[in-house]
């Protein structure tokens, strides 16, 4: 698989799998393809770091045989990553971003994404400064913010997410334009030009697309067309 475009200056629209219909996935991953998802985001849960269980390595081999074309972005979490680092890109991941609460050794868990082909990101949870990520940087492809608390989907946006998406962009711009900035979380199409405008570059939106009778006017109302 080619590595995906992680240049800036365009939204990118990863509706989130978890929403979906799981038994008719595959047809969902097709119309979520046609109506123009640029990325699927999947969401991996252990039941040990957040209080849900969801798929692991053979959901996200099943979502790549469904959309060859597509970046699949893996979002772990879970307690232990870095023994699984290594199955998921193998099941076809091009992106895993892992939290900063739960490995041991981040800088060297972010080190073996990469080393095994996958682009590497981080993310924090709501109640975590933002700081905690400052060291790790340079080292990452994307920087994911959290909107809501991980472990279910169809939350409500915390509207103090939106300063801290700000932040980070501040953050990220200090150090260079490198990586990616994106938001997970609650996004509609209502808070989505206030996130665009604080600098976001991808929008992970669940029950905003899968829950939408219109896929494709969803995603053109988030992405601000």
């Amino acid at each position: 698989m080619p590595r995906p475009d992680m240049t800036r200056g365009r939204i990118r629209i990863a509706p989130s799998l978890l929403a979906c219909k799981f038994e008719r996935m595959g047809e969902e991953i097709e119309a979520v393809r046609g109506a123009g998802a640029d990325w699927l985001h999947f969401d991996v849960m252990d039941g040990h770091f957040v209080p849900n269980i969801s798929v692991g390595p053979l959901g996200v081999a099943a979502a790549r045989r469904a959309a060859p074309g597509l970046v699949l972005d893996v979002h772990l979490m879970i307690a232990q990553p870095d023994r699984y680092v290594e199955e998921f890109v193998l099941a076809g991941a091009d992106i895993v971003t892992v939290h900063v609460e739960a490995p041991h050794h981040l800088h060297r868990t972010l080190q073996a994404i990469r080393s095994r082909g996958a682009l590497a990101g981080v993310t924090l949870n709501p109640g975590t400064p933002l700081g905690s990520i400052e060291p790790v940087l340079g080292d990452v492809d994307l920087v994911l913010v959290m909107s809501v608390n991980p472990g279910f989907g169809g939350q409500e946006f915390i509207p103090s997410a939106l300063d801290r998406v700000r932040e980070a962009r501040r953050m990220m711009d200090a150090r260079g334009p490198e990586a990616l900035l994106e938001v997970d979380g609650g996004v509609t199409a209502g808070n989505a030009p206030a996130l665009r405008e604080a600098g976001a570059d991808v929008l992970v939106a669940g029950t905003a697309v899968f829950g939408s009778p219109d896929y494709a006017g969803a995603i053109r109302k988030i992405r601000g067309e």
